[in-house]
């Protein structure tokens, strides 16, 4: 998850759908420019479930994150959750094991119905019970019970301590859902979807799978209480299924902005012609805690072994990765917690240091592994494309260390459902983070085999650090995180390769990028606008 948490197409990504349009009109919906009066931005990071109980990938959280509430929200640049549904939020007792919000007063759905703690508890009490396997609710796993007490007041008990919980809550597994509107046992289409957010959908363009990624549009919600008031009354959600289209759609002016989803040498050029003061585009560019890893499936006859994980680990050149292939809108990643988040620390490159063939050699031949180990590298999509896997074929077949099969499977959906059946030996996949916390970079991707689903656990990590590391209602201290992080490098269940700079391009009459980009992963649609003279 450029998008699991959330999986982003970079992940981490998959696809929008809906039963309201066919494709001619689909057609007609995706392509071309908006009213001057919308304002659109484009995307690769296609989605296909919009339901909270079913949605964990970057492209349906760039939509939930807008169009509903939660209790709590991250507000820009804070790494702290605050306050949004809730009027007040606080953990109760000497132990983080009960956990109690106030709502604000006077709460609607765009549809007009009343939000009160009913449907704080009724959201809970469905995510947990469908339990998707494509969907977040592992992130409230500790939630033992939850009850309301009157219209307002929400209490969670929890099974254990988790001091996590807030940010989790502040996420879009915390989006709260109209127990009208919604099945308690299924998810919901996605043209029926109703939240609380600052903008509601309107419609959602139908697709086929392949030459349509989708559309969304969205208008200012009216019934909207809260903090958060859209700078624009109408916005539009475009997906494209290669960085090239959309880097045409944003010359054309088709789409106003792009997130961070162009090829990276197109953005760099970008960036450089508005420091020369050509074009009519410009850059916002900022920190983010976006990654990518190179994931192992630890039940595959090959990459079962820890020695070859291990080799691989040696081989792999980040620099060249960040330098060559993303032409520097990336930075090298030795660490499964992104530099800007607590804990963060260098584990792999303390154990591996620089690619080292010889070394790579010695640690297959200790484990008696002959060479060249034959393997396959199976991707979907990535920003910089094929040359990605290009960089990494040549990395771990340097010195006849390995032999590497490329194989790629561009429709997403597919993809996650091959890595979720055990089908690839190893693959790339991206990270957008649910929260601002380390523990988001560990229980959901290195826990009983992750959102990744390669087999790994590690009853240290699983049964001793993560439970002690999330009773910590103080998150900087972070000691537990580091063991966690060196136990990974030990074992090699993913191998972290990058982590994104933010990479925002936008016309130039588009204001207020540069006040959503951060390490939260939460792409705010209401602080974009457009400037007076061209509104």
């Amino acid at each position: 998850m450029s998008s699991a948490h959330r999986l982003a197409v970079l992940g981490c990504a998959v696809m929008v759908v809906s039963s309201a349009a066919g494709c001619a009109s689909a057609t007609k919906a995706v392509t071309g420019k908006d009213s001057p009066s919308t304002i659109t931005m484009g995307t690769t990071n296609v989605t296909s479930v919009l339901d909270p109980a079913g949605a964990y990938d970057a492209g349906s959280w760039l939509v939930l994150n807008n169009t509903f509430q939660s209790l709590l929200s991250f507000p820009p640049g804070a790494t702290v959750p605050q306050p949004e549904a809730a009027q007040s939020c606080g953990f109760t007792g000497g132990e983080a094991k009960t956990y109690e919000c106030t709502l604000r007063s006077g709460l609607k759905f765009s549809n007009g119905h009343p939000m009160t703690s009913e449907d704080v508890v009724f959201s809970v009490q469905r995510m947990l019970k469908i339990n998707d396997p494509s969907g977040p609710a592992s992130l409230l796993s500790t939630i033992k019970s939850v009850e309301a007490k009157g219209e307002n007041k929400v209490v969670f008990h929890l099974s254990a301590p988790d001091a996590v919980l807030p940010a989790k809550l502040a996420s879009a597994a915390g989006s709260i859902v109209d127990h009208q509107v919604f099945p308690a046992d299924a998810l919901l289409a996605n043209d029926k979807l109703v939240g609380s957010g600052p903008y509601k959908i309107d419609s959602i363009a139908a697709m086929d799978g392949g030459e349509n990624p989708g559309k969304i549009t969205l208008s200012a919600n009216s019934e909207y209480k809260g903090d958060n008031k859209p700078t624009a009354g109408k916005f539009a959600l475009r997906y494209f299924n290669a960085p090239d289209e959309l880097k045409t759609a944003l010359e054309k002016g088709d789409v106003d902005l792009a997130d961070n989803s162009l090829e990276p040498s197109a953005g760099a050029k970008i960036k450089n012609d508005e420091i020369a003061g050509k074009g009519d585009l410009k850059v916002a560019q900022g920190e983010s805690a976006e990654t990518r890893y190179l994931v192992l499936n630890t039940k595959d006859a090959v990459t079962g072994n820890p020695a070859v994980r291990q080799a691989i680990a040696q081989m792999v050149d980040r620099k060249a990765l960040a330098r060559t292939v993303y032409a520097g809108t990336v930075q090298p990643l030795y660490s499964l917690v992104p530099a800007g988040i607590t804990g963060h620390n260098t584990s792999f490159a303390d154990r591996y240091g620089d690619p080292n063939v010889e070394k790579a050699k010695k640690i297959l031949s200790a484990a008696k592994v002959s060479t060249p180990v034959k393997m396959t590298l199976t991707w979907s999509r990535a920003r910089a494309g094929a040359a990605e896997m290009e960089q990494l074929k040549k990395d771990l077949e340097a010195g006849g260390v390995f032999q590497v099969d490329v194989k790629q499977e561009p429709d997403w959906k597919k993809y996650q459902e091959g890595w979720k059946a055990g089908s690839y030996q190893a693959y790339t996949v991206g990270w957008t983070p649910d929260y601002a916390d380390p523990d988001n970079f560990v229980s959901p991707i290195v826990v009983d085999g992750g959102a990744f689903h390669n087999g790994w656990d590690d009853e240290r990590i699983s049964g001793r650090l993560v439970p002690a590391s999330i009773k910590l209602t103080d998150r900087t201290a972070g000691g537990a995180y580091a063991q966690i992080q060196n136990i990974v490098a030990e074992g090699v269940p993913v191998i972290p390769l990058f982590q994104a700079k933010s990479f925002y391009a936008s016309r130039n009459d588009i204001t207020g990028v540069d006040a959503t980009v951060d390490t939260t992963g939460v792409f705010r649609f209401w602080e974009i606008g457009r400037t007076a003279a061209q509104k």
